[in-house]
């Protein structure tokens, strides 16, 4: 078992991951690789954000501009009725690295229209990793290959309609309410990116390991 495998799994009998309960934006472009890839379409839908901290973007306009529709939904990947991706088995993502959306391959790398961010986004367990490891390492990502793919997903967004919109008009249109137990300040304050959302830790649930 790989030291990715080892992190996931245990992560997954730690928290959610960020397979379940994620809404995980696709390009246009993301959505033909799919398609091709599994032979059919009906796995994305258009949805506004269930959580607020999905709009908290304002470190990067390009996003709020190209990701976001007027009525405040974007393009994401279904769920499983217990909310997990739609692409989600027992032993992890169904589809193959060079298929998944972008954002999937660039996590848990933080990031906006600049390039990536020193720091990783705030989901993994960090007191699973062992002394003096790095969340990158953990999980084996590459910072050349997540330069390649955070270039193709800005691109792949230039190709996408500009519908600028206040950030407080996506929040009203979201209809959105806070995880229960946490204020939105605290999540805030711990989660700088608006992309990849706080982990919720496992109480009664039972994880599958991936």
């Amino acid at each position: 078992m790989t030291s990715l495998e080892i992190l996931c799994a245990r992560c997954a009998c730690h928290q959610t991951t960020c397979c379940q309960d994620t809404d995980i934006y696709l390009t246009q472009q993301d959505v033909a690789r799919i398609e091709q890839h599994v032979g059919c379409s009906g796995f994305f839908e258009f949805r506004r954000p269930h959580d607020p901290v999905y709009l908290n973007e304002h470190d990067d306009p390009i996003w709020m501009e190209k990701v976001f529709r007027p009525d405040g939904s974007r393009r994401v990947l279904k769920h499983q009725p217990g909310g997990d991706c739609v692409f989600l088995g027992t032993r992890g993502c169904t589809l193959p690295a060079e298929v998944r959306p972008l954002v999937c391959r660039l996590y848990p790398y933080d990031y906006n229209a600049a390039g990536l961010k020193p720091e990783p986004a705030s989901g993994c367990p960090r007191d699973l990793l062992a002394p003096g490891q790095s969340v990158f390492e953990a999980v084996g990502a590459s910072a050349e290959a997540a330069r390649r793919w955070h270039a193709m997903l800005y691109q792949e967004l230039q190709l996408e309609p500009s519908e600028p919109a206040s950030r407080r008009d996506h929040a009203e249109a979201s209809g959105s309410t806070r995880q229960i137990g946490m204020p939105l300040e605290t999540q805030a304050e711990q989660n700088s990116s608006g992309r990849y959302p706080l982990p919720r830790h496992a109480g009664d649930e039972n994880w599958s390991d991936l």
